[in-house]
């Protein structure tokens, strides 16, 4: 179900933006997965943490997020919509299309 507000992308275009100065990358899987296998452009903070480190994010900035699928980064999404960030972006099919 679509966030109002919420965009997605593929991990081609995310890939094509990663150079953006206004943009946010955020990687909402474990630190284990991260450690894995990551993008340098991506601050990890684990979907579980995010309500306590939202502090960590400019609301003015637009958010890009990205988990192992797709699942993850959704709810991420939509929890920072909530929360008043204007623009949040998900990566549709997360590291896996990465």
């Amino acid at each position: 179900m679509p966030v109002k507000g919420m965009d997605n992308i593929t991990a081609s275009q995310a890939k094509a933006r990663t150079n953006e100065k206004d943009v946010q990358f955020v990687d909402v899987r474990t630190p284990h997965e991260y450690k894995a296998n990551h993008s340098k452009k991506f601050k990890n903070i684990p979907l579980g943490e995010l309500p306590k480190r939202m502090n960590d994010l400019d609301k003015n900035k637009e958010v890009v997020v990205i988990c192992q699928s797709g699942m993850r980064s959704a709810k991420a999404a939509k929890l920072l919509k909530k929360q008043g960030f204007e623009k949040v972006t998900n990566i549709k099919g997360g590291m896996n299309a990465w």
